[in-house]
């Protein structure tokens, strides 16, 4: 359940209300709606890009958990005795 009236939530809620404090309130709550929307519309660019960057770093998020997945893997992985490698010479 959210914490919180949407909208339309609040002017149901003042046709309830008839206190003159709820009225003032609820006219309150209505114009900071207002607002962000008009916020939110005028700031769309800003919000794409905004939404643009979260979606990159979640990317680079998953990438992140990869290679520490990989780098574990390594730190986990027992001493094995390595073959040498190079020039050997018969006979020597």
């Amino acid at each position: 359940m959210p914490f919180c009236f949407t909208e339309q939530g609040v002017t149901m809620l003042s046709c309830v209300l008839n206190s003159e404090r709820a009225i003032h309130v609820n006219i309150q709550i209505i114009r900071i709606y207002t607002r962000i929307r008009e916020m939110l519309l005028a700031h769309k660019d800003v919000f794409i890009r905004v939404e643009q960057v979260e979606k990159h770093l979640m990317k680079h998020d998953q990438k992140i958990e990869l290679l520490f997945t990989y780098l574990s893997k390594f730190i986990e992985k027992e001493d094995q005795p390595r073959t040498e490698i190079g020039f050997k010479r018969k006979g020597a």
